[in-house]
């Protein structure tokens, strides 16, 4: 795994994941390998029956060349099937629904996306989560202060 969305899972209910392909440059293959990424923040967008990924954040390789992509949050361009597309493109258009990438990771040689299909939390949603997080580290220490 090279990076992961851990706010995510905090601001969305995860309902769908898909695995896709990412179109990059050799450099940022190389700053990927590097572990220089950020998913913060970032999400994917479906236009003209393509994924992108927005506003994701892949440093500069420092060894690159002049020549190398200077925009560091540069759109890129996701690698999933048609059906796929055509199902998330319907379910976005549904309300309260998003695309947000999770984790960045390698398959093999290839950088693959994890990304998912989530509806937005309420702040009341938020702190039942925080509540019931709270509850399962309780009860582990009492269960490791009893044994």
């Amino acid at each position: 795994m090279i990076a992961k969305n851990r706010a995510a899972s905090f601001e969305y209910f995860i309902e769908d994941k898909y695995e896709a392909g990412i179109v990059l440059e050799g450099n940022e293959v190389k700053s990927l390998r590097l572990g220089n990424v950020n998913l913060n923040d970032s999400f994917c967008l479906v236009k003209n029956g393509q994924v992108t990924l927005e506003n994701a954040h892949i440093a500069l390789y420092e060894k690159s060349s002049a020549f190398s992509v200077k925009n560091t949050r540069r759109p890129r361009k996701l690698l999933l099937h048609k059906k796929e597309i055509a199902r998330i493109a319907g379910k976005i258009r549904e309300k309260g629904y998003a695309l947000v990438p999770l984790q960045l990771y390698f398959k093999d040689a290839l950088v693959k996306v994890e990304i998912a299909l989530c509806k937005g939390k309420h702040t009341y949603d938020k702190k039942q989560a925080l509540a019931e997080r709270d509850r399962k580290r309780d009860m582990q220490r009492a269960i490791k202060e009893y044994s």
